[in-house]
């Protein structure tokens, strides 16, 4: 049989993630807040459920019978995921991959790695619940910045903003590596970890979106010359080193799409 896995949120990088899996042979359950997105689940093979965990009458029941549950979600209502941790407290499920991203740090102007203290914020806080839970087992997967597709950097800019930082460095990762990332968490059992997962070079952000810009026909960015220049440098080795990990998209300045 199948192993199965409840996806909830099958959005940009969700809903790809799900197609891989079951083109590797998974099961897997998920879901959407919008109903018009059911068929395009079900034509997916996908399994789909509606779910909104901001519903306290929501019903999860059936949603979360698998061993392995990911959350892919937007959401830092810390009552919300308060409540969805009680119904996976009372599942099937078994592990947790909670995917988080890099903004939990502050900005150091150096090396940040998972042993760096992460600011007060609502995803921070978020985290501790799954990874404080001895209900089940959890990884918290810190991603840079998404982009790859239809997600464009060059994008980002906008024209009546000025980008703050220009000397600073970047922290981007391609949804190519993401995919893989978690999918090699769940193949080699990483569990009870938290895990930084950003594309290795990391270029300062004038280099960069000046390049971004040209490849979506935008003829000029703004920057703030007079902001502070603040950054952090995501490390990534400890998830590399457990997952033997190499980036498909390690080097950001070399990508053409």
């Amino acid at each position: 049989m199948a192993q199965k896995i409840s996806m909830l949120g099958c959005g940009w990088l969700g809903l790809p993630l799900a197609i891989d899996l079951i083109n590797k042979g998974y099961e897997v359950y998920g879901s959407t807040t919008s109903a018009s997105k059911i068929n395009d689940l079900t034509e997916n093979g996908i399994k789909p459920f509606l779910i909104d965990i901001g519903n306290i009458n929501t019903d999860l029941r059936d949603f979360l019978t698998s061993e392995v549950l990911i959350i892919a979600i937007t959401s830092k209502n810390i009552d919300d995921i308060r409540n969805l941790i009680t119904h996976i407290e009372a599942s099937e499920v078994k592990k947790v991959l909670f995917i988080s991203s890099t903004s939990v740090y502050p900005f150091t102007n150096g090396i940040v790695t998972e042993e760096t203290n992460t600011l007060d914020t609502p995803l921070a806080q978020i985290e501790r619940l799954f990874i404080t839970n001895s209900s089940f087992k959890s990884t918290i997967l810190r991603f840079g910045g998404l982009f790859g597709y239809n997600r464009k950097p060059g994008n980002f800019i906008r024209t009546h903003k000025q980008v703050d930082n220009p000397e600073g460095y970047i922290n981007f990762i391609h949804r190519d590596d993401c995919i893989q990332i978690i999918e090699q968490i769940i193949i080699k059992n990483v569990w009870n970890e938290i895990l930084n997962a950003c594309a290795d070079e990391h270029p300062k952000r004038r280099e960069f979106y000046l390049q971004e810009i040209q490849k979506v026909g935008i003829s000029a960015v703004v920057f703030n010359e007079n902001s502070k220049n603040e950054y952090k440098i995501i490390n990534s080795q400890k998830m590399k080193i457990l997952l033997n990990y190499e980036f498909i998209h390690g080097k950001l300045m070399d990508i053409s799409e």
